[in-house]
């Protein structure tokens, strides 16, 4: 598999340049913060526990409260995962072979096409960049194989924010279901979407062959917890999955599970913080991009924490994140990481994350940067 580009550009900056502005998750917490939200028994029920191995599938009290966040499924529906990226990887390498065929949504997180491509044939489908990036279902239908498997899709999306309209989920559905595939949706950003009826069921509810992708890394901003899930109503399958997972990490770590409970079990409080703090920065990224509309494109994402804006001044997007990094240690991330060897993508655009509760700092070294550089810049 060729380089996963997005996380190499990350080893390099993440942790060295002082504006993170790129991040792709939500401001997190502490420990200490998180317990806050606990009860006495699930705080006592963290100190004591024991460190041997927990369970393959996910602590059962864990996966009843994953559980509960579904309106149709129980426990034997949820396989836990140490983050969302090994619930890909297992999926992929379970449910595709070298006979089958994939499609997925192109931009995409680099995992969704990279890894089923080490396996059969992909087909990309773009999202409409003249259409607010709207999933095209009448090429979507156009890329089914006899032997198509499974679609791929990630909603709200990484690196625009886009969302479907509820009736083109219902009619994706439909699709598959005709085509007796699997439909495996990347869910990690919802709850946050800008409106409460813009947010799309789940897909492991809605559909038999539907599998939810989800973890506490992105809307929960719990990153560090390494907690991801895999939900599904074909028990077969994560069954398959959890014998693939033995390969991997074999289990989750029991500290990462007790907190992951807590922090389910606080959702409401922890998503609402974490709405209110996304809107806040959301004002601010809205009022930059108004001051600088000659060199950025820019319209606001409807769900999740991060938004794709087009770079209008020159040298190339790239060279520019490049220099700003340097020069002003605001990290941005250039449309080259959202490469697809599927098919084209908009060259000139760079990822922008709001969820940080730092983005005051990193707008105005931004802004500095800009001022600086007007006229090597310009559109």
């Amino acid at each position: 598999m060729r380089t996963f580009a997005l996380e190499a550009y990350f080893s390099q900056w993440e942790f060295t340049a002082k504006h993170n502005m790129t991040a792709s998750d939500v401001q997190s917490m502490t420990i200490e913060d998180l317990l806050r939200h606990a009860s006495d028994d699930d705080r006592r029920a963290y100190e004591t526990a024991w460190l041997g191995y927990s369970q393959t599938w996910g602590m059962p009290e864990l996966r009843d409260q994953i559980a509960g966040t579904y309106d149709t499924l129980s426990a034997e529906n949820i396989l836990c995962f140490a983050g969302a990226e090994e619930g890909i990887y297992a999926a992929m390498r379970v449910m595709l072979t070298a006979k089958d065929h994939a499609i997925v949504v192109v931009p995409n997180y680099q995992a969704a096409e990279t890894i089923p491509l080490d396996i059969c044939d992909v087909t990309g489908v773009g999202l409409d960049e003249q259409n607010d990036w709207r999933l095209d279902l009448n090429k979507v239908e156009a890329a089914f194989r006899d032997n198509t498997s499974l679609v791929s899709i990630n909603f709200p999306n990484n690196p625009t924010g886009a969302l479907m309209p509820r009736e083109d989920l219902q009619e994706l559905i439909s699709l598959c279901r005709h085509h007796d595939c699997y439909l495996f949706s990347d869910e990690v950003y919802r709850q946050l979407e800008r409106r409460e009826e813009w947010r799309l069921p789940q897909v492991a509810d809605e559909y038999e062959k539907g599998l939810s992708l989800n973890v506490l890394s992105k809307a929960y901003g719990l990153p560090g917890l390494r907690i991801g899930w895999v939900a599904g109503k074909d028990t077969g399958l994560l069954q398959r999955m959890e014998r693939y997972k033995h390969y991997l990490s074999i289990c989750n770590t029991v500290p990462g599970e007790r907190l992951a409970l807590i922090a389910l079990k606080a959702r409401d409080a922890i998503l609402s913080r974490n709405r209110a703090l996304i809107a806040a920065n959301l004002v601010k990224l809205n009022a930059f991009f108004d001051d600088y509309a000659e060199m950025f494109d820019w319209s606001e994402p409807r769900g999740g924490c991060i938004g794709f804006p087009r770079y209008k001044g020159t040298p190339a997007v790239d060279e520019f994140c490049e220099s700003l990094v340097k020069d002003e240690g605001v990290l941005l991330l250039p449309a080259s990481l959202y490469r697809s060897e599927l098919m084209a993508t908009p060259p000139d655009r760079f990822r922008i994350g709001f969820g940080r509760a730092n983005i005051d700092e990193g707008l105005q070294a931004f802004r500095h940067y800009l001022d600086r550089h007007a006229g090597e810049h310009a559109a």
